[in-house]
């Protein structure tokens, strides 16, 4: 695509499910509350993903500024509720993509980056043209719509979606996205027609590949299982299956929602995993008891950007 045919995507913005409609090129904003100008917190290496994302030297992490969902209990609250980030342009982008290749990360990580994916479908393609050779990873809510995840076909090389909702009233209720279970089968089905298998270099990093992440929540040992079974039965292991137990509530942002404004239990978290093993899923990543910490929240300073 052309330039002007990626700008002309944040006209009548319809990115996501939300269609708002908004002209974000000429300055509107839309439900995300910003713009088509670039806006990001942090670049840097990040150790805390999933094992073959994160290696030894840490992943190349770019963190964006808003969000289309409107998570109650988000663990980046400050940029994806608070605007807080700095403007930057499609060629600085491009460049934070080389400083972090010199950095040593093993990959580029573009965390919630979704609200802006045409400006970052072409700095990836503009770097992939240039030789550029360190995997792109899409790390994303999954509430996107399929065609515009079409745009990142042959450009993105790892997906990382989240499934955190398989039914609607829960989706609707902490997310603002009632949709979001229909939303995110659709997305992950079209990621896997993208990348249908995955594949690793010599040191288990992986290469190509689609990593589905679910972050238990309180009370939601059913939901996760629901969510394990679908993906298991589905996609069986073509995918890798990331159960994650990090949930971290701040009890004043949850005041409203006294239900989840605690942690996740370790035997809620357990029965989970050992759900997943019952089905038979081999590929897939847990997390071990005492990861309920600040540290996997990163600092939001504007290092790299």
């Amino acid at each position: 695509m052309t330039h002007k045919e990626y700008e002309k995507l944040y006209e009548a913005c319809a990115i996501c499910p939300r269609k708002c409609g908004a002209n974000r090129f000429e300055g509107h904003r839309g439900f995300c509350k910003e713009t088509s100008r670039l806006r990001a917190a942090r670049a840097a290496l990040h150790m805390w993903e999933e094992p073959c994302i994160s290696g030894k030297e840490g992943s190349g992490a770019i963190f964006f500024t808003g969000c289309n969902l409107g998570c109650v209990f988000c663990q980046n609250y400050e940029i994806s509720h608070e605007d807080f980030g700095k403007d930057l342009d499609a060629d600085r982008l491009l460049q934070i993509f080389y400083e972090l290749k010199e950095k040593k990360a093993n990959n580029i990580n573009l965390v919630t980056s979704d609200i802006y994916l045409p400006t970052v479908a072409e700095a990836i393609e503009k770097a992939k043209s240039q030789g550029f050779d360190l995997p792109f990873v899409y790390n994303t809510s999954s509430y996107l719509r399929v065609d515009s995840l079409k745009l990142l076909d042959g450009l993105v090389d790892i997906y990382l979606p989240d499934f955190k909702y398989f039914t609607n009233q829960k989706a609707g209720k902490y997310s603002l996205a009632q949709d979001y279970p229909e939303v995110v089968k659709a997305a992950i089905e079209e990621m896997h027609r993208q990348i249908p298998a995955c594949s690793f270099d010599e040191r288990g990093m992986m290469r190509k590949g689609i990593i589905v992440r679910h972050l238990l929540m309180p009370h939601g040992l059913l939901e996760g299982k629901m969510i394990v079974k679908y993906l298991h039965e589905k996609y069986g292991d073509s995918i890798f299956i990331s159960l994650m137990n990090q949930f971290t509530p701040d009890k004043e942002k949850l005041k409203d929602y006294p239900e989840i404004s605690m942690p996740v239990t370790e035997r809620e978290y357990d029965e989970l995993t050992n759900y997943a093993a019952s089905l038979g899923v081999t590929n897939g990543f847990m997390q071990e008891g005492g990861t309920v910490s600040e540290s996997f929240i990163p600092a939001f300073n504007f290092e790299g950007i």
